[in-house]
């Protein structure tokens, strides 16, 4: 593929360079710094024609932990293997992402890693990559009605699944609330398709009741929060378990729970084993997390795009329909976390300390070592 520099004058190519890096968002523990374009050693245009490998992610957002870990472990994963990485974290904006990807292809990025914040609208990233010849990896979420060239994620129907199965576990009977994600995001969708795969036959023997399900959005844990008053109010507190699609919507529907004098008396489960959410789980307010192994995910998708841009074939075992093409996925497995398993899972992993886990907790009640 031709760098857009030896495509232009140096002087119109120094204009567009600096007018790339001048747009809003976050760059992150790659090569390029927040407040400029240039790389170790000069610009990008200077590094490809080194022969360099530049690897771009575009990511939803850095908001919450666990983004920021996969940034971390990705961006190191790929220098590991030789290559560079940009980032841009486009703050939940649809726009925004759609123009941190431009720029991250007028910089002549050789494979372009995308965490959509909207499936739908993110499509339109993978044609204008596809132009420049630039392979799109969708990262842990699913890139809809597009020509993308590779999906991976964790078994997200699977992971619905565990969340629900925890809570019947611990209130097979009695009002249920589903409490998910945004409507924008597919995984939301597959989350909430796996909770009903084990709530709706309850519900049609009579056993429990679904009294109440809506979506969060932007997974906002302020719009969790409101959905579980909704809830509350709508039930007059008559709840016996709440199925929530991730930590965030767990703690904001805790935090409705806890203003009604609720808590640790309903059970809760969450996703990505954020701290918050271990801590509450060790202190028993929260019942399960589901805990994606995040080094897992970003170290495959460092390896998958530097062997992309290589030209290696990248063996992909499973197809997901986006509602275009099946696309070649790698799906991990995740893991249900509850009190019991904290020791030997996040905090065995590294992905947490115990004296974090723990900190709220008598130390007597630690996991014993």
């Amino acid at each position: 593929m031709m760098t857009w520099k030896k495509s232009l004058g140096l002087g119109t190519a120094a204009m567009l360079l600096a007018a790339s890096i001048t747009g809003c968002g976050v760059v992150s523990n790659g090569d390029q710094a927040a407040s400029g374009g240039k790389t170790e050693g000069g610009t990008q245009a200077a590094k490809k024609d080194d022969g360099k490998i530049v690897i771009g992610m575009s990511m939803d957002t850095l908001k919450e932990e666990r983004w920021q870990k996969d940034r971390d472990i990705f961006s190191a994963k790929v220098k590991e293997l030789g290559a560079e990485v940009k980032v841009l974290a486009a703050d939940g904006n649809d726009a925004t992402q759609l123009s941190q990807a431009e720029q991250l292809i007028s910089q002549g990025v050789d494979v372009l890693v995308v965490i959509p914040h909207n499936a739908e609208a993110s499509a339109p990233i993978v044609d204008k990559a596809h132009k420049e010849g630039i392979k799109v990896i969708s990262y842990d979420r699913l890139i809809k009605n597009s020509n993308v060239d590779y999906y991976l994620s964790f078994d997200n129907v699977r992971v619905g699944e565990m969340q629900a199965q925890a809570i019947v576990e611990k209130a097979p009977k009695g009002n249920y609330v589903y409490i998910g994600g945004a409507d924008t995001d597919n995984n939301a969708h597959m989350f909430k398709q796996g909770a009903m795969n084990i709530l709706k036959p309850l519900a049609e023997k009579g056993d429990i009741k679904i009294v109440y399900e809506q979506f969060s959005k932007d997974w906002k844990p302020e719009e969790a929060l409101k959905n579980m008053e909704n809830a509350l109010t709508a039930n007059n507190n008559n709840v016996q378990a709440v199925v929530a699609a991730n930590d965030g919507t767990a703690g904001g529907a805790i935090q409705a729970l806890t203003a009604q004098g609720m808590t640790g008396k309903i059970p809760v489960s969450g996703q990505d084993a954020d701290l918050a959410a271990v801590q509450r789980i060790a202190e028993g307010t929260q019942t399960m997390t589901v805990y994606k192994p995040i080094n897992a995910i970003a170290t495959k998708a460092a390896e998958m795009a530097v062997a992309l841009a290589k030209g290696e074939t990248v063996n992909a075992d499973k197809k997901v329909n986006n509602g275009k093409i099946d696309v070649p996925s790698i799906l991990l497995d995740p893991i249900a976390v509850n009190k019991s398993n904290l020791a030997d899972t996040v905090i065995k992993d590294g992905f947490h300390k115990v004296e974090d886990v723990f900190k709220n907790v008598p130390k007597d009640q630690w996991p014993k070592k």
